[in-house]
């Protein structure tokens, strides 16, 4: 270390005996350099500025368009459906749209102001959420009743009126727009013409195109119809109150394209795009001032850019000894990753001879240590691995004499036929025990041991109570630590049916919730205080006056031994109420490569546990 002091001390003098030279040569450089290169910035700013706003309020009103048509043909949408879902397949002789009407209106309310159906004299057929047409209205003299009768196949949409159909017990009056369109009614099996009508809300187009003017600089976007009537104006109060003009006629005669006009001696860049099945027309309008506050700002950036020249002077003496010093940093910097706890970090090697036989001193100790510690790493698996070899070892199904005593004491009576049943369930129980020496198995196969174990104990019992086993499919084929349900349910018929004189039940449930599973098993005996309970899975189980010996806490242990401290045993009870005991384990499929690997101690992430996308 103290030769790298040493040669640190060394340049960091050479450094200060350049610095005066490298300061003045790069300070008359810089200022030339930036002269030149602000005439050109300033040229090529005005010209990219210019074109970037054009192009932002052509994207801007590309995408204004885009939601706008987007809302228009939901409502188009909306008739289609009301007319080729109801109206094509409806008698209003005998019956009534009302029904069909309502349903589609309360579907789609936070657009609609109303929906009405008028036959082609203008009596009202049906409307929804207002039935009563207000007295005195003639329909056929409104325009877009007109429209829609004299254009037959279209769909028309009218400019910003107040409904005033209906008589509407809130008094209140709604800006709409209207769509209209003829359509075909039947009467007593006759067909005749009607109009059809749809009141969306305004506030939802003045919604939309408020979005788009959000903006502070001076731009704005407004609709007009093909006449060049304004639908919607930034500043229509304004306008309405003759306190503010807009060159909308002459708009109405702009095809869809970007132009420079010069209204009231204001020179702004107007850009038009027209709505599909409308005809209205959206209008960008781009102040040129706009660009001139821009050039301000230019110059003040030309003059701010030749007096940072004189402090890229400065920069650049620390970037110099930045570069004697950056093979030392990179150093640091690796022995700090280190520190905070990655175990592989990438150790520089390079600089100077010293500091690069350094790196490699550093880089060797790294190896070493990280060797040692997988070594430990190996060691604390074998050790977790002989404990929980050695807790499923604690496993002895002590039933088993029982079992083979009433298996002789059946065939002494002559119950032959009892006898093989517990002889098959005996062998398929042990088989799935063994399980070819795995501890780890499907919880299908679980399952199938506890039923296997469940069907044995009844006839030894001679059906003194009952059981009942709901599990989900979906968990079927998830992995398990096997003989986990036996201990519990033997705990279930000891302790919760020894002293019950039948109407005994054990109801087993298997179940995933929040991409977890819980299997559980309750019976309906004596319990437990709660505080008891909780004391079972701290080692404070009661003696086992029956059974394999195999207490709730080797089962929770094991659980935690293969899945993590997170999971295990859950424990409920309450006096002569019974008691409740959930197993929680994280859902990891079943496979052969996920078998091996939780065999192994490995975490159960690591074996690829599945999230619920249900």
């Amino acid at each position: 270390m103290e030769k790298i002091r040493q040669l640190l001390f060394h340049k960091e003098k050479r450094t200060k005996s350049m610095q005066m030279t490298i300061s003045v040569s790069f300070t008359v450089l810089s200022v030339c350099c930036m002269c030149f290169l602000g005439v050109m910035l300033y040229q090529q700013f005005t010209k990219k500025a210019e074109n970037l706003t054009v192009e932002n309020s052509r994207q801007l009103l590309n995408q204004t368009t885009i939601n706008l048509e987007d809302y228009l043909r939901n409502m188009r949408r909306i008739s289609d459906a009301m007319y080729y879902t109801v109206i094509k397949n409806t008698d209003i002789g005998s019956e009534s749209l009302e029904d069909s009407m309502t349903l589609l209106y309360e579907s789609n309310k936070d657009k609609l102001v109303s929906i009405a159906c008028y036959t082609n004299d203008g009596n009202l057929t049906a409307a929804s959420p207002i039935a009563n047409t207000k007295s005195g209205i003639d329909v056929t003299s409104q325009k877009w009743f007109q429209d829609a009768v004299g254009e037959l196949e279209n769909f028309h949409f009218s400019t910003p009126h107040v409904q005033n159909l209906f008589d509407d017990p809130s008094y209140r009056y709604y800006w709409v727009v209207s769509l209209s369109r003829t359509v075909e009614l039947t009467r007593n099996g006759v067909s005749m013409l009607g109009v059809l009508l749809v009141d969306m809300n305004y506030s939802s187009i003045e919604q939309l195109l408020n979005k788009a003017n959000t903006d502070t600089s001076g731009d704005y976007v407004y609709l007009m119809a093909p006449d060049g009537e304004i639908i919607y104006h930034p500043k229509q109060n304004l306008i309405h109150m003759g306190l503010y003009q807009e060159n909308n006629d002459k708009a109405a005669g702009y095809e869809d394209t970007t132009v420079e006009e010069n209204f009231h001696g204001e020179k702004r860049l107007v850009t038009v795009k027209t709505i599909s099945y409308t005809g209205w027309k959206l209008v960008s309008v781009v102040p040129m001032k706009t660009f001139s506050m821009n050039m301000i700002n230019m110059r003040n950036l030309v003059v701010l850019l030749v007096a940072l020249t004189v402090l890229a002077a400065v920069i650049l003496n620390q970037m110099v000894s930045a570069r004697i010093s950056k093979p030392l940093r990179r150093l640091n910097d690796s022995v700090k990753e280190w520190e905070a706890g990655n175990m592989e970090p990438d150790i520089y090697v390079g600089g100077s001879m010293e500091v690069e036989h350094l790196g490699k001193t550093l880089r060797s100790t790294v190896a070493q240590i990280r060797q040692l510690m997988d070594d430990i790493v190996v060691e604390q698996e074998e050790k977790r691995k002989s404990e929980l070899d050695a807790l499923q070892s604690q496993i002895n199904p002590h039933f088993l004499y029982n079992t083979l005593d009433s298996i002789v004491w059946m065939i002494t009576g002559e119950r032959y036929d009892d006898a093989v049943f517990m002889i098959t369930q005996l062998a398929s129980l042990f088989r799935i025990s063994l399980s070819r020496g795995k501890t780890v198995i499907k919880i299908e196969d679980e399952v199938k041991h506890a039923q296997n174990y469940m069907n044995i104990q009844k006839i030894r019992y001679k059906n003194s109570f009952e059981v009942d086993f709901q599990i989900e499919e979906e968990i079927l084929d998830g992995c398990i630590v096997k003989l986990v349900l036996q201990p519990l349910l033997e705990n279930a018929i000891y302790y919760g049916m020894e002293f019950m004189d039948g109407e005994g039940e054990i109801h087993v449930r298997g179940y995933r919730k929040d991409g977890d599973i819980y299997l559980e098993v309750e019976d309906n005996g004596l319990g437990m205080p709660e505080e008891e309970a909780a004391e079972l899975l701290n080692g404070k189980e009661r003696p086992h006056k029956h059974g394999s010996g195999v207490g709730l806490v080797n089962v929770h242990s094991r659980l935690k031994l293969r899945f993590g401290e997170s999971y295990g045993l859950i424990i409920h009870s309450c006096p002569d109420e019974g008691m409740l005991v959930q197993i929680h384990i994280p859902y990891v499929p079943y496979t052969a490569e996920t078998q091996k690997l939780l065999e192994s101690g490995k975490d159960y992430s690591a074996a690829g546990r599945k999230e619920d996308t249900q």
